[in-house]
Parts: structure tokens; C-alpha cells; sequence
């Protein structure tokens, strides 16, 4: 799998490459989540969102359909105590209904087939008056081209569904019916659209 291969130098992404825009969604995230109680992170790949909001929550059950991201989020949680690790499908959580105070799931809607299907299973999962959290990484707008860096991993084999720049991640939400629903745009290297739904 692409994602297993890429855990090896995804750090090096979130660090140096778009660094900027990463420590800037980090903020924006755990400021989202605040000191809520529950949380489910889904697509955490190597924990970066994670790190930011871990420390002031309760609990986090942090996943991925990635193994090789796994391995390295657990080798960087193995001193938090209110931190499980699990793999999962985000297409089909086995979480029961309305478990979670946030849901929160990082840069994978572009890379999913049906993302509506993996939308509404986000919002099963929430309680209601929660929040999903739905950072993704966008176009720049001024080029309307991906990023140097995407462009590389799909040379290399990562298998993008769908680009968006900011209007038409906004779109895509409302042509799937999703309403309550508000944005913001962090700009950068390579831009990240925070969507996040209220329940």
C-alpha cells in the first residue's frame, strides 16, 4: 500500500515542506476541539493533528487504514495514557452511534471514492451538538494546479479521486447535501480548507 511506503517520509511533509501550514492547521484543530471529552480522529496518519489537542482532551481514539502510519503514531504516543491506536475503515466505523464529542478526520476526502459515505459515518459516530472536523488540503487558487508535492506522490503511486481548490471543496459539501456546514482556508505552500459540521 502507498500510505504504508510514504509513513516513512511524511514527516519530513508536515515539518519542512509545508511546515508553516501544518503547525497552522495543528492550532486551528485543537482550538476547534478544545477540552472536549471523547475524541475520534480518523486518517491520523503519524499522529501531527493528533500531538496538538492529545494533552487537553480525556480520551482520543486515533486511527488509520494505513499499518505504516500506525506503527509510527504509536511509537510517538507510547507516553500518553489516554491514547488508543486502532486501525479502521473509515467507510465503516465499528463505533456505536454518537459515541464521540468531536470527530475529526485530516486530509483523506480527496482520496476516497464516495466521501459522502464516509461523511455520514463520521456524523453517525458524533453526538449530536458535536462537531466533525474535516481538514483538507486544496489547490492553490492562483495556479488552480496541485502542489509539487502531490504531483510527486502520484508519481509515485498515491491515487488522488478528486482535487479541489477552496470554492469547490466548499461545493462539494452542499451537492452532497451537507448544510451545516462552515469553512475557512489556511493559505500556504499548500493550502488546507477546514470544513467542520455541526450535528
Amino acid at each position: 500500500m502507498f500510505w504504508d511506503m510514504a509513513a516513512g517520509f511524511y514527516d519530513f511533509f508536515e515539518n519542512k515542506y509545508n511546515g508553516k501550514v501544518n503547525r497552522a492547521i495543528v492550532k486551528r484543530v485543537s482550538e476547534l476541539v478544545g477540552n472536549s471529552n471523547n475524541i475520534l480522529e480518523c486518517a491520523c496518519g503519524t499522529g501531527m493533528i493528533t500531538m496538538g489537542y492529545v494533552d487537553n482532551v480525556k480520551n482520543v481514539i486515533a486511527t488509520d487504514y494505513s499499518k505504516g502510519m500506525l506503527k509510527k503514531t504509536k511509537k510517538r504516543f507510547k507516553n500518553k495514557k489516554n491514547i488508543v491506536i486502532e486501525n479502521a475503515n473509515i467507510y465503516n466505523l465499528k463505533y456505536l452511534d454518537e459515541s464521540f464529542d468531536k470527530v475529526i478526520a485530516g486530509n483523506v476526502i480527496h482520496l476516497l471514492d464516495n466521501p459522502d459515505v464516509a461523511l455520514n459515518e463520521l456524523l453517525r459516530v458524533c453526538k449530536k451538538n458535536g462537531e466533525v472536523i474535516i481538514p483538507t488540503y486544496v489547490n492553490n487558487e492562483k495556479t488552480g494546479k496541485p502542489s509539487l508535492f502531490i504531483r510527486m506522490l502520484e508519481k509515485f503511486g498515491a491515487k488522488f479521486k478528486k482535487q479541489y481548490d477552496y470554492n469547490l471543496y466548499k461545493n462539494m459539501f452542499s451537492e452532497l447535501g451537507f448544510n451545516n456546514v462552515s469553512f475557512e482556508l489556511i493559505d500556504g505552500k499548500m493550502p488546507c480548507a477546514i470544513a467542520v459540521i455541526k450535528k
